[in-house]
């Protein structure tokens, strides 16, 4: 398969990477948790934790992914499957997508205008908008129950994702760019209200914490700060049980 699904495909989907992201992921879940995967995209997330024996709520605004998450885990009871973006307030926003790299897809105009001209994002281009339905983790929560891992990844977009969670769940994950630190911050501030006091980060798709014990919330901030443009992304987890996030 040679489009842009194939390749995030063979990327996510790679030799060993299952194996990897079951033993990072079991930390977070068990057999009968529910987790929240807040986009989705090509599913791997979906799949660990359906390996691990959590129930999951897959949340995808992208039609050609929702098809995607359809084939593969339309016969599965244990995934619900919605196709929505996730945001401060429910109603309508739109999804600028970039139909040669569907992994950026977003509805942050600001994600987009960070990446224009930034190093590592040289190309890049987001040449369609589609107007999706928004929902809240709120109401995912009334409507599926408490989960006990949230994972976000929504480019440029999870500030607002988690304005609309007011309620902490056991542990949750967030992506953060370089390009865009006040993302992160904004992220940081918000959980920190919601009670939670202890952070860790992996850099990139590494399933490696890279601090040996969690940090608070403006330790975690700060050393986001001083990451190098090249650093490019990664993912913050909090957890309300400090043993959870050990490296």
């Amino acid at each position: 398969m040679s489009s842009p699904i194939g390749r995030s495909l063979r990327i996510y989907y790679a030799p060993g990477r299952a194996a990897a992201l079951d033993a990072f992921h079991r930390r977070f879940l068990g057999p009968g948790e529910l987790a929240f995967d807040i986009g989705a995209h090509v599913g791997d997330r979906t799949a660990s934790f359906r390996r691990l024996g959590a129930r999951v709520v897959a949340v995808e605004p992208q039609p050609r992914l929702a098809r995607l998450l359809r084939l593969l885990f339309g016969r599965d009871a244990g995934v619900v499957r919605i196709a929505a973006l996730v945001g401060a307030a429910e109603g309508e926003a739109v999804l600028r997508l970039n139909s040669a790299n569907p992994t950026v897809a977003t509805a942050s105009p600001d994600f987009i205008a960070a990446a224009d001209g930034a190093p590592g994002w040289e190309g890049q281009r987001w040449d369609m908008a589609l107007p999706r339905p928004v929902t809240t983790l709120d109401a995912l929560i009334a409507a599926h129950g408490r989960p006990d891992f949230v994972k976000i990844d929504v480019e440029g977009y999870e500030a607002a994702a988690l304005a609309g969670l007011s309620l902490a769940p056991r542990a949750l994950s967030f992506e953060f760019t370089t390009i865009q630190r006040g993302v992160a911050r904004d992220c940081l501030a918000r959980l920190a209200t919601l009670g939670y006091g202890h952070f860790n980060a992996c850099l990139g798709e590494g399933m490696r914490f890279a601090h040996a014990a969690p940090i608070g919330a403006q330790a975690m901030a700060e050393w986001i700060a001083a990451l190098p443009a090249e650093a490019n992304s990664g993912d913050v987890y909090a957890g309300l049980e400090p043993a959870r996030l050990m490296g």
